[in-house]
């Protein structure tokens, strides 16, 4: 009897463990995804720096991984302690704010500014009103909707799909922003990806392709090699050591500069990024653990307005390509 009591204590604390988060599963026969759902008492991310919605921490195919944490501890409340591809809007009224009102992020709600220093996206700001989160969950996709109501005149219900594209090895983010507010909302959107690809090292195994002839050197840390329109790198980063490269060569208003490919020699995996709206500019970051090229996008929703925008991730073994 005592035996069994502890058999069905471990399993429960077992899925206690794994259950943690709210969280959704989504497939397509190709794609197996795991979500994590925005909560404010108990999401996986409550900081105040990236979009609450479409956190992946598990996206396979054909037995390979693309995603995961790739930080040594979580805090929900740390800026950066998330997985990918997870996006993140630039600040709304923030400049006009004084410290102690409060400023829009996106995905987020209402944060209130903290002095008068220049915007710092891992300062420790007070989320003040989180609006109202609803997702919808389909076996393909994960709708989520975040509507925000604020007293200054920044309004709007934002509307993000995660979806799985049939019988393709291909995801989908789907994006509305509705301004239902008195203002304009005019800011920037730029996806992290932070892509942590079958746990490999982020070195000389990678291979970062772009859709134009890069015009820059790179940084003068001799980590990373520019040629042509390849990234690559000159040996692994140890812990520690970090990339920020701000390649440049396109133009600032083609969608066909959104158009980007990481590859791994080693595992063969590979991934195509691509968008339906103008690249308006370009960062790369990485570390040991991840890799993140960072695209942005340019909003722009005069009230009563809608803006969309979409980004496609493709997903490919690179011997077949």
């Amino acid at each position: 009897m005592i035996k069994h009591v502890l058999t069905v204590c471990i399993v429960i604390s077992c899925l206690q463990v794994f259950a943690q988060y709210p969280e959704a599963r989504i497939s397509n026969g190709e794609i197996e995804v795991r979500l994590y759902l925005p909560d404010t008492r108990a999401g996986f991310y409550r900081g105040t720096r990236f979009d609450w919605s479409g956190v992946i921490p598990s996206l396979k195919y054909k037995g390979h991984e693309y995603f995961g944490e790739w930080y040594a501890e979580h805090d929900p409340k740390r800026h950066d302690a998330i997985t990918g591809p997870v996006e993140a809007f630039d600040p709304i009224d923030y400049d006009s704010a004084a410290p102690g009102e409060t400023f829009i992020k996106i995905g987020i709600g209402t944060v209130k500014k903290l002095n008068n220093s220049p915007y710092r996206f891992n300062a420790p700001f007070e989320l003040v009103n989180t609006g109202a989160w609803k997702v919808r969950k389909k076996h393909d996709r994960v709708i989520f909707t975040h509507k925000l109501n604020d007293d200054k005149g920044f309004s709007y219900i934002y509307t993000k799909t995660v979806r799985l594209l049939k019988g393709k090895p291909e995801l989908i983010l789907e994006h509305k922003l509705k301004n239902t507010g008195q203002k304009s909302i005019n800011t920037s959107v730029f996806n992290h990806n932070f892509f942590m690809i079958d746990s490999q090292t982020t070195g000389s195994d990678f291979t970062v392709t772009l859709p134009f002839k890069i015009a820059n050197e790179p940084s003068g840390k001799k980590l990373m090699d520019f040629n042509e329109n390849k990234m690559t790198y000159l040996r692994d980063l140890k812990k520690g050591e970090s990339t920020m490269e701000y390649p440049t060569g396109y133009s600032g208003d083609k969608v066909e500069d959104y158009d980007f490919r990481i590859e791994n020699k080693k595992t063969g995996s590979g991934v195509r990024i691509t968008a339906d709206r103008a690249l308006s500019k370009f960062m790369y970051w990485s570390v040991s653990t991840t890799l993140s090229p960072e695209p942005f996008i340019k909003v722009d929703a005069d009230p009563g307005k809608e803006f969309n925008w979409a980004i496609k991730y493709q997903f490919y073994n690179t011997e077949k390509q």
